[in-house]
């Protein structure tokens, strides 16, 4: 028998061209039919959960990284969260031992599975059994954070170093707020030299940006960061900059916020390599 699919797509060769990796969770347009027909709201309604196009902007900022991007949504599982961020009030499978005490995260109903979303409310018809969570687990979960942990020890064993760059983007904080918000746990995910570089290139392009608030990073940054070898670094952008007015689709500012993560992306791999004194590899014709 033929193995499924997995539900994200990986870009880039087996043997890394870069320290730098890329990650896009939260991205994801895939809803399962299981998924809408669990739903008591409309399916517009989840969609407040997803990183709405920020894979464009990764696409469009992509050269030859080793690359992953999730396509099953959020609302079906939430690759920033712990196995064990389990909601007992949806999920059947969810163990009070296994976590004593519930993270805020999921007492605010943005667990493993997302429980409600802010303007629509709780979002299931009922709770799901443990065998249906187990399964999205084991076909959507684990596969994404296996390949992603194999892609950061590849690009280790070759340069030295390896950098993981996890990509979302948030709603607009307001006037005079950041619009780029760089997360690496308050300094425990990342060096800061890392995080300095990525700074300079937002204040080159004239973005404000912010160091971890109001995002920090969570689970993928916590779960693969390996103090002084594999860097771990959340980047939040303001979909103001590169979708529509509406908020809907790409918009006018979609490749200049391209340009932005690529110039990212080159001063991460940069600052990588400099710090091995390596050189990146020239890619063949």
């Amino acid at each position: 028998m033929t193995p499924p699919l997995p539900s994200f797509d990986l870009f880039g060769d087996p043997t890394p061209a870069s320290p730098v990796v890329l990650s896009v969770p939260h991205a994801g347009r895939d809803y399962p039919i299981a998924l809408q027909a669990a739903l008591r709201v409309p399916l517009a309604a989840t969609t407040v959960l997803e990183d709405r196009y920020v894979d464009a902007v990764a696409r469009i900022a992509h050269d030859r990284e080793t690359m992953l991007i999730q396509r099953r949504a959020r609302a079906w599982i939430d690759l920033n969260r712990s196995e064990q961020e389990r909601d007992p009030a949806i999920d059947e499978g969810a163990r009070a031992a296994a976590m004593p005490i519930a993270s805020a995260k999921v007492r605010g109903g943005l667990g493993l599975v997302p429980r409600r979303v802010a303007g629509a409310g709780e979002l299931w018809r009922g709770r799901f059994a443990a065998n249906d969570i187990a399964a999205r687990i084991a076909a959507d979960y684990r596969p994404y954070h296996d390949t992603l942990e194999a892609a950061l020890q590849a690009a280790r064993a070759r340069f030295g170093v390896a950098v993981l760059l996890d990509i979302h983007s948030m709603p607009s904080l307001g006037a005079g707020a950041p619009r780029i918000v760089i997360g690496d746990r308050f300094g425990r995910s990342a060096d800061a030299r890392f995080v300095a570089a990525l700074e300079r290139v937002a204040r080159a392009a004239g973005i404000p940006c912010a160091r971890n608030t109001p995002y920090a990073g969570a689970h993928v940054l916590d779960r693969h960061a390996r103090g002084g070898v594999v860097h771990a670094i959340q980047l939040e952008f303001d979909r103001t900059l590169y979708l529509d007015p509406a908020g809907d689709l790409p918009g006018d500012g979609l490749a200049s916020t391209a340009s932005t993560l690529r110039a990212m992306i080159d001063a991460l791999a940069e600052e990588a390599m400099g710090w091995r004194g390596q050189t990146l590899p020239i890619a063949a014709e």
